[in-house]
């Protein structure tokens, strides 16, 4: 009983099990939404479109403009809500026409918007191919609207 006493009265600095988190201020929220949609073209084709993340700003109208930097890395500009945002954008993973995945990394400038997706390609037919996006980011609401309309102009895009 004499060693419980004497951490009953001992400072710790922390909170209690049970008891409220500590306040760490205004945190984004961050959102998630996915979609899908089929395409007339082949796997092939789709993949080695969305490698050429210079060509983004032509269909994901968030993305205002981006600059490579070398094979996995590029600067993109965002435009949320009248305000926009460079960040830099890093490839994390490449399954040849199957998977590719994004994240932002921090570059000092938007150290605290985070995003990142994945979109996967399965083969409909020797001619088609469903294209599945999912995205995540605290750039702010309305992404599961933003996704569709990216894929639809993904779409239009490729389809021409």
């Amino acid at each position: 009983m004499a060693g419980a006493a004497r951490f009953q009265t001992m400072n710790t600095r922390g909170s209690m099990p049970n008891g409220p988190m500590p306040n760490k201020g205004n945190r984004p929220r961050i959102h998630t939404a996915e979609g899908s949609i089929a395409v007339n073209a082949p796997v092939a084709a789709v993949y080695r479109r969305w490698l050429v993340f210079e060509d983004c700003p032509e269909f994901i109208t968030a993305i205002k403009r981006v600059r490579k930097l070398d094979g996995n890395h590029f600067v993109a500009l965002f435009a949320f809500n009248r305000k926009q945002y460079e960040a830099t954008l890093e490839i994390t993973l490449r399954v040849p026409e199957r998977r590719l995945a994004w994240r932002t990394i921090s570059n000092g400038h938007a150290h605290d918007h985070l995003a990142a997706g994945v979109v996967s390609f399965a083969s409909l037919s020797d001619h088609g191919t469903r294209v599945t996006l999912k995205l995540t980011s605290n750039f702010g609401g309305g992404i599961s609207n933003r996704i569709d309309k990216y894929l639809r102009n993904f779409k239009r895009l490729i389809e021409e």
